[in-house]
């Protein structure tokens, strides 16, 4: 194996949760409202430090689109995915953005998200 080398992010940033290598920052942050299987998701426009698996087409809520997972570089977690193609005309915005998975990452304050704290605190699901 080979040296690791990692982009190092100025500014807040989330962080893989396993390894808090980090993986993007607070200004890249799209959106709030995305949904995954395991609860709340964040679309960012850029990423760090990840690699991605295959491409493959999904069915998503929103429409067909092609995806890869994406995962930590460090340690190998997976913690998202990005859009690489948009089949519907008013989804194209996705193009190229990565999404990480709430629970799969530390917050910029250092926190983390449990799926439970969703249904705890009785939030929504929208743009804060």
């Amino acid at each position: 194996m080979g040296r690791l080398f990692l982009v190092n992010l100025e500014g807040k940033s989330y962080s893989c949760r396993h390894c808090k290598t980090n993986l993007a920052l607070c200004d890249d942050v799209v959106s709030k409202s995305f949904q995954s299987r395991h609860g709340k998701a964040y679309l960012f426009s850029k990423v760090a430090n990840v690699y991605a698996g295959g491409k493959e087409d999904r069915m998503m809520m929103t429409g067909m689109h092609t995806v890869v997972d994406i995962y930590c570089v460090k340690c190998g977690s997976y913690v998202g995915w990005r859009y690489e193609f948009a089949f519907e005309k008013n989804q194209k915005y996705k193009e190229g953005k990565s999404v990480l998975e709430r629970y799969k990452v530390w917050g910029p304050d250092g926190n983390t998200y449990w799926v439970a704290q969703e249904v705890e605190a009785g939030e929504s699901d929208t743009d804060e």
